[in-house]
């Protein structure tokens, strides 16, 4: 079926109002701009403590296609706050659907974005996860764009964490002991999305933002694509060419497959997203 444009409270930010949302797969996506997004965002820090912890997602190609069968992940993502649209895919896919998004909100600029917003409104962000010292790499050269900017804490968890019950009690330790405002998640998806959902609506923070790779990027440990293939829609190829034997299934197959989830919710042919 065709998408449809709806319009929802934003969970835990009455003053936020309303903001448009499309459904692409089985994922809402917000219809808001960068600046928007970064107005949200800071508008929700001011009065935090007048409500629970709210969760940030930026949904792309992977995430729509991984929605389609992993159902905690889907959860995690639905119980977002603010849903930004990260992929250019996504903004495609919205015109396909005949509800069209204004613009893409790639999550890597929108975490500067709001470091420098925290910098500003003296709002304190945490750094998890990443590469082994990308947070720590990634904090300190914010800090050097921000001084003012108040890091609550970095830390990268070992690989495989998730299992190590001692490991899991540390991490909401730290996060405990800071409570930031901001807490950026650098776990991968579906990892980052679920964790941020079964442990965040709980801790101590204004909001829990899934922020992929950013930190390898920001920290100089992986490159970017350049400018020009960031504006034109392809960072993937770039991102391709850099990993082609970890990237290839998730870029060509992935790729493959939501588009088919968009043509199956344009024409109303095979199953309805759930």
């Amino acid at each position: 079926m065709r998408s449809s444009v709806v319009r929802r409270k934003i969970k835990n930010n009455p003053e936020a109002g309303v903001l448009p949302e499309i459904q692409v797969g089985s994922l809402p996506v917000h219809r808001i701009t960068f600046d928007e997004s970064a107005t949200w965002v800071i508008n929700y820090l001011k009065t935090r403590h007048l409500r629970s912890p709210g969760l940030i997602v930026t949904p792309n190609a992977q995430h729509v296609t991984l929605a389609e069968k992993d159902t905690v992940f889907r959860e995690a993502c639905r119980a977002a706050s603010l849903s930004v649209p990260d992929g250019a895919s996504i903004v495609l896919a919205s015109r396909i659907l005949g509800t069209p998004i204004q613009e893409r909100v790639a999550g890597c600029d929108l975490m500067e974005r709001l470091c420098g917003e925290c910098a500003e409104h003296d709002h304190s962000v945490f750094f998890l996860g990443g590469l082994p010292g990308a947070a720590e790499k990634t904090a300190k050269r914010l800090l050097q764009r921000y001084p003012v900017l108040k890091v609550a804490g970095t830390y990268c968890p070992p690989r495989g964490f998730e299992t190590n019950l001692d490991e899991c009690a540390y991490i909401r330790e730290r996060i405990t002991h800071a409570a930031p405002d901001l807490l950026l998640i650098a776990f991968g998806a579906p990892k980052q999305e679920i964790w941020a959902w079964q442990n965040c609506l709980d801790l101590p923070v204004g909001l829990a933002m899934s922020v992929g790779s950013s930190f390898d990027t920001h920290s100089g440990m992986r490159s970017r694509a350049p400018l020009w293939m960031q504006q034109s829609g392809v960072e993937w190829l770039f991102r391709l060419a850099s990993e082609p034997r970890r990237l290839w299934k998730r870029y060509l197959l992935g790729n493959l497959a939501f588009l088919y989830i968009v043509l199956r919710q344009r024409f109303s042919f095979g199953r309805a997203s759930e």
